[in-house]
């Protein structure tokens, strides 16, 4: 029996503060983080749903949502004669509930009287910041054929990455008999379940959460109803699995957490390998955006290897290898940019508007003229002078001021940040 689309409706988690991502989310929330050079996080659940044939999504964030809003607004336009629609949902103060979200179950929550403004039978419930690509009507499809309560979508790890995840245990038709968030190693014996011959080969034997959920809508009215109940993974799942139907669905593809700027910083860099895990250039998976009706990118006198350029860009760069450049970046000439996430521009400066500057002697949005730029994330719309290195490196310390951050040997030049002709960092 295959769900039909009108009976789904999908919710997307946008997440707290995000301060494990910060600098990125100081002016903007997790969702809205630049990804890919073009994309937008948020762009990647959304995807996912349209390419399963799920149009209607509601996306639930509360901190610094306006540039979200304004993504959403100028992105995912559908028919007037359709049911499609993304809507956003920020938290709210109520007379009922004056406090912000307290978690991700009290997020849905909160929200519950406007999903039920919305006939469905099914509430997928996604994460806002992970990189997959998945068929999700399959895992809806199990859902229904196994006649669940509940389902969760399953990703086979290994005994050093379970104890970063919920680790459940499975019997022999899929469903969870049992469920531990983020155990130490210790207790790790015993809760490995069974896996197909490639992940058994592999080493991952153990199943962990993906923090992708399936819920019959009565249900997930029932459970709703229980205000104790703030999160899904530390309390709904693990209190569900001991009363009702909680089904696994297996996935083995590419998934990732974007939790923090390493691993942000990573799944970016990795989309420049030869045969990336992510693959952007799928006929079948497409990733949506919004249609910025840019000029081609132009290049002078530059080397460029293994990188993803995006629209827009004007570069004179020297050399370019294994980074990641964003719409309407400018790099001057006699530049080096290696192993770098380079998120762009908003706007273009004039040719006038350029001049002046130069005159008074002010720095230009994008990279100058001879700069060395290794192991870093610049955000938008920076201003980096002539003969700047910033060089990223394991030995650098991790710190934070009004220019930059440093965290896990990544540096990372926060939004909008002037850096000065013959600046350091390394």
């Amino acid at each position: 029996m295959k769900a039909k689309r009108k009976n789904v409706i999908a919710i997307i988690l946008g997440g707290g503060q995000g301060s494990r991502l910060y600098p990125l989310t100081e002016s903007r929330s997790k969702p809205a983080v630049p990804i890919g050079g073009k994309y937008r996080l948020v762009d990647i659940p959304i995807s996912n749903c349209m390419n399963s044939d799920i149009y209607r999504m509601f996306v639930l964030t509360q901190f610094n949502s306006a540039s979200l809003n304004a993504h959403i607004k100028n992105t995912y336009v559908f028919s007037a004669f359709s049911q499609a629609f993304v809507d956003i949902l920020a938290a709210e103060q109520t007379v009922d509930n004056p406090n912000w979200f307290q978690g991700t179950a009290d997020a849905v929550r909160q929200c519950m009287p406007h999903f039920l403004n919305h006939e469905f039978d099914y509430a997928l419930i996604l994460s806002g910041d992970q990189l997959y690509q998945m068929d999700l009507n399959e895992m809806i499809e199990e859902h229904i054929r196994k006649d669940a309560d509940i389902t969760l979508a399953t990703l086979p790890v290994n005994a050093k990455d379970a104890s970063d995840f919920g680790i459940l245990k499975t019997n022999s038709d899929s469903f969870i008999e049992s469920f531990i968030e983020k155990p130490v190693q210790d207790l790790l014996p015993g809760w490995s379940s069974e896996v197909s011959e490639q992940m058994e080969s592999e080493g991952k034997l153990y199943l962990a959460s993906m923090g992708i959920y399936i819920f019959n809508k009565d249900l997930l009215v029932e459970l709703m109803a229980n205000p104790d109940a703030k999160d899904f993974g530390k309390e709904i799942i693990p209190q569900s699995v001991e009363t009702h139907k909680v089904l696994s669905y297996q996935y083995e593809g590419y998934w990732t957490d974007i939790g923090n700027i390493d691993s942000f910083f990573e799944a970016n860099i990795g989309l420049t390998d030869d045969v990336p895990k992510f693959n952007l250039f799928d006929n079948d998976n497409k990733i949506y955006t919004r249609p910025r009706l840019l000029p081609p990118s132009k290049f002078q006198n530059t080397k460029i290897d293994r990188s993803l350029i995006s629209e827009g860009c004007i570069l004179n760069a020297k050399e370019i290898t294994k980074s990641v450049i964003g719409i309407r970046s400018r790099i001057g000439k006699d530049s080096v940019i290696q192993n770098c996430y380079i998120m762009g521009n908003d706007l273009y400066q004039s040719i006038e508007k350029m001049e002046e500057e130069t005159d008074k002697n002010k720095t230009l949005i994008g990279i100058g003229e001879r700069c060395f730029i290794k192991n870093a994330l610049i955000d938008k719309n920076c201003r980096i002078g002539n003969d700047v290195q910033i060089i990223g490196s394991p030995e650098l310390e991790n710190t934070s001021n009004e220019l930059y951050a440093v965290k896990d040997g990544i540096v990372v030049v926060i939004k909008g940040a002037i850096i000065p002709d013959n600046y350091i960092i390394k």
